[in-house]
């Protein structure tokens, strides 16, 4: 694989998690966008959340729990990316995201999402996604978009 398109698909992956985050965000007046969110998916892919114990969930379950969580107690979410690393080998990728989400318009966390990426008809689609939150004994690496609090 050339370094150019090793570029253009980091490229692509760093595209494909910005749009991931920028359709979790909403408002009560701006929905989240579902539909692209889910689409950057395989059908079967998996979803770990962070809770403990461990919970596997799909897609579909993700995107109702939150839907429903949206309607009721989490008025307000925004995410944004603090900082990205990916790693592009033939068809398949790792890339690690981390991002800081604020809820209710006042609840800010970090954390680090790691998703597992392959690329089919030239598309790279996500095949299993798992995150954990930052604490204060388990902080952000500078790395990965680590600042001072």
């Amino acid at each position: 694989m050339q370094r150019d398109e090793k570029d253009q698909d980091r490229r692509m992956i760093e595209a494909l998690i910005a749009r991931q985050f920028a359709s979790l965000n909403w408002t009560p007046s701006a929905p989240a966008d579902w539909s692209t969110f889910a689409s950057d998916f395989v059908p079967e892919a998996t979803l770990y959340p962070s809770a403990r114990p461990i919970h596997r969930q799909t897609v579909a379950e993700f995107v109702g729990r939150m839907q429903g969580i949206a309607a009721t107690s989490l008025r307000t979410f925004h995410e944004r990316v603090l900082g990205t690393e990916v790693r592009v080998f033939g068809n398949v990728a790792v890339a690690v995201a981390a991002c800081e989400v604020t809820e209710n318009d006042k609840d800010v966390s970090r954390s680090v999402e790691m998703l597992l990426l392959v690329k089919d008809a030239g598309a790279w689609r996500i095949v299993s996604q798992a995150w954990d939150k930052e604490t204060a004994d388990n902080p952000l690496p500078a790395a990965w978009g680590g600042l001072a609090r």
